[in-house]
């Protein structure tokens, strides 16, 4: 099963410990996670959170300033995403209260990175399907089922189809996935030409240049796909 769309979700972890909170961010950055915050405390990660708006949420039971049981409900009284215990404490009842809680999943340390991956991967695949409906832009829809950018000139007038590539559809599919947020230009380069995407960048903007003919009233001015100076595009949905 594709779980590539699951990569770019937000992922917010809560250790005091300062080598765990590498250890752990490294596992996820090879792993193919991009979109990584850390906090050391109760405090740290409500405010982290707030800013953040993580999609799932790793935590430490034992805190400086408070445990994970409670940062779990102060997290969950905001918005509702998955979380999962990554700690020492793997006593039976500490297991009953987090679960009890409504923690998705209880890792006790030490752990297998490949087990971490596993746990998070299956999470967010509970969580999050990986849909790919009609996507609505300022000008037009994107069918990615087909593969299709249905535009039209005029309200009475047919849609018309214009078909996307292969690398456009991987480009704005990556866009998509992170509608609203920057994606980097080394992202899209490699969504599009695989793990070796250095020296494509001059591509990517001719690909650009093209999706942007499709999508765009006026592609030299576009209001859908946006270019951000120095760090990359993003897409704005409707």
């Amino acid at each position: 099963m594709n779980t590539d769309y699951l990569k770019n979700k937000r992922i917010l972890l809560v250790d005091d410990e300062p080598e765990l909170q590498n250890m752990v961010t490294s596992i996820l950055r090879n792993a193919g996670f991009t979109c990584l915050r850390t906090a050391g405390t109760v405090r740290d990660a409500v405010n982290t959170a707030r800013e953040f708006k993580p999609e799932l949420a790793i935590l430490d039971v034992m805190l400086p300033d408070g445990d994970g049981f409670s940062l779990m409900e102060q997290l969950k009284s905001g918005s509702d995403y998955p979380i999962l215990f990554l700690t020492a404490r793997g006593e039976d009842e500490d297991k009953f209260r987090g679960f009890g809680l409504g923690a998705d999943d209880y890792m006790v340390k030490p752990f297998l990175p490949k087990e971490l991956v596993f746990r998070i991967t299956a999470i967010l695949r509970r969580t999050y399907k990986d849909e790919t409906p009609f996507v609505t832009l300022k000008y037009c829809r994107i069918d990615f089922e087909r593969a299709e950018v249905l535009r039209r000139e005029s309200p009475d007038d047919p849609d018309k189809t214009l078909p996307l590539t292969a690398k456009e559809y991987a480009i704005l599919h990556t866009l998509y996935r992170s509608a609203g947020r920057i994606v980097t230009i080394d992202a899209l380069c490699e969504a599009a030409w695989g793990d070796n995407p250095y020296g494509y960048e001059n591509s990517l903007m001719a690909h650009i240049r093209r999706i942007r003919e499709k999508i765009e009233e006026s592609p030299s001015k576009p209001e859908s796909l946006i270019t951000v100076k120095g760090l990359g595009y993003k897409l704005m949905i409707q």
